[in-house]
């Protein structure tokens, strides 16, 4: 800073520290409304979501079904062959997509009138922010700096033990992989490089995999790992992991040591709040986290906080939401709360899991009586044809029939995340089986599994028994 100290570089209705999913979404929803916004990002607009998360992700994921593919062409009655993966190609891929949507949203932004200031953004006080030299003014300022790749205390990061940030540009397809962590990240990556030709085990010290999912989803999906020879070392926990040459020896607290040529790090996410001045302007924290209310207000005068910094489900989708909910409630249109309960969540390994709503755990604790039905996918035509094994399970609030809400909708299968759309309608508008029950799905699509088993609930079951 200089010594005449920063200079007073402009005002706004909105100030918003960082670009990512919550922060651009908020820029861009603000501006609609004809609020003046300052969009203040230190890296790339889209942050971890479009260049180091969802987009890059799921783009490998996509490679790992084109590889399953050639290689299970026969299954078909298709001559295929596998012949390994070209790794520099697969990046292209990857780069290409994230560099159209990157483009994309750039030209986005700036037909909004969207003021962009490129610098890492400190919170001074309500309504301020610097950026170097520069003070920024807001009517309002939105804390959205995102989250980080957590690591464990005495790991060194290097080219053999690795977070998912390095994991998304290896040069070549590891042959032995040790993935630390069987949540959301841990099971795709783990998914992908099994595609590429891997030898993968993943240790969770949990006693399942996708802890935070319903248990019926765990089951599902060890089930369909062990068919795809991923091996799943739950409920044990990690001791250290010794570099060796180009090997990494990981050892356990039960005294066994697993060889790996890389070992991924996918431990979870932590809030990104560090160096920006959050606690020293009077945020409140908790764990690193910004304390916010039901409306996203910090209780530092006209500073709201999005996204992944909020305790609560890190998805780039609730980011979306709360950043319009913030625009929307500064222009005065009183936006209803959004809640954690009603946002879809899928992970998308090989098979997909999708939920919405409550567990049967967290259900069971807050309603007096919970019952569940199952339909099997082995029912379904379209699963049929994309030869994938799973189900859905739906949880039901109240006396079993007809006019008990659902309040979960648990889904394992392939390309079963394309069905959560009409779930989260489902569990969001609180309907009842006997309402849902009467829509017609097309045939054959996925979607019928979801009809048949609200069929089943409202006592009309067709291909299955209530």
């Amino acid at each position: 800073m200089s010594e005449a100290g920063p200079r007073d570089a402009g005002t706004a209705d909105l100030v918003i520290l960082g670009g990512g999913s919550g922060g651009y979404a908020c820029a861009l929803r603000a501006a609609e409304l004809g609020l003046s916004v300052v969009l203040i990002e230190k890296d790339k607009l889209g942050g971890t979501c479009l260049h180091r998360g969802c987009i890059p992700t799921k783009a490998l994921l996509h490679a790992a079904e084109v590889a399953d593919n050639a290689r299970d062409g026969a299954r078909f009655g298709v001559r295929s062959t596998f012949d390994g993966v070209d790794m520099a190609g697969v990046n292209s891929y990857k780069d290409g997509v994230v560099g159209r949507l990157y483009q994309g949203l750039q030209g986005l932004v700036g037909s909004r009138g969207i003021t962009v200031v490129q610098g890492a953004g400190v919170l001074e006080g309500p309504g301020v922010v610097r950026v170097g030299d520069d003070r920024w003014t807001g009517r309002h300022v939105v804390l959205a700096t995102g989250s980080y790749a957590r690591s464990l205390p005495g790991l060194e990061l290097d080219d053999r033990i690795v977070t998912s940030d390095a994991a998304l540009s290896l040069d070549e397809v590891p042959q032995r992989v040790v993935v630390l962590g069987g949540g959301v990240i841990g099971v795709e990556f783990a998914s992908v490089w099994r595609s590429f030709g891997a030898e993968v085990t993943v240790v969770e010290a949990l006693p399942r995999l996708v802890p935070a999912e319903d248990e019926f989803c765990s089951t599902q999906l060890a089930r369909a790992f062990r068919r795809r020879r991923i091996t799943a070392r739950t409920g044990v926990r990690f001791a250290k992991a010794t570099r060796h040459g180009d090997a990494v020896t990981v050892s356990l607290e039960s005294g066994e040591e697993l060889e790996a040529d890389l070992l991924l790090v996918a431990v979870g996410r932590g809030p990104n709040t560090t160096g920006h001045g959050f606690a020293e302007a009077g945020v409140a924290m908790t764990d690193g986290f910004v304390t916010i209310d039901e409306r996203l207000r910090t209780g530092l005068d006209g500073v709201y906080a999005v996204g992944d910094i909020t305790p609560g489900l890190q998805l780039a989708h609730r980011g979306f939401a709360h950043g319009i909910f913030v625009a929307e409630d500064v222009a005065g249109l009183d936006p209803a709360p959004v809640t954690d309960d009603g946002i879809p969540r899928v992970t998308y390994c090989d098979p997909e899991i999708a939920s919405v709503g409550l567990t049967e755990d967290a259900a069971r604790e807050r309603y007096d009586e919970v019952h569940t039905f199952t339909y099997d996918l082995a029912g379904n035509g379209r699963s049929q044809i994309l030869r994938t094994s799973g189900a859905v399970k739906l949880v039901q609030a109240g006396p079993a029939g007809p006019d008990g809400p659902v309040v979960g909708v648990h889904m394992v299968g392939s390309r079963i995340g394309e069905l959560v759309g009409e779930a989260q309608l489902v569990y969001n508008w609180e309907a009842l089986p006997r309402d849902v029950a009467p829509l017609i799905h097309a045939h054959p699509t996925q979607s019928e599994a979801l009809g048949e088993a609200h069929l089943a609930l409202a006592g009309k079951p067709l291909h299955t028994h209530s």
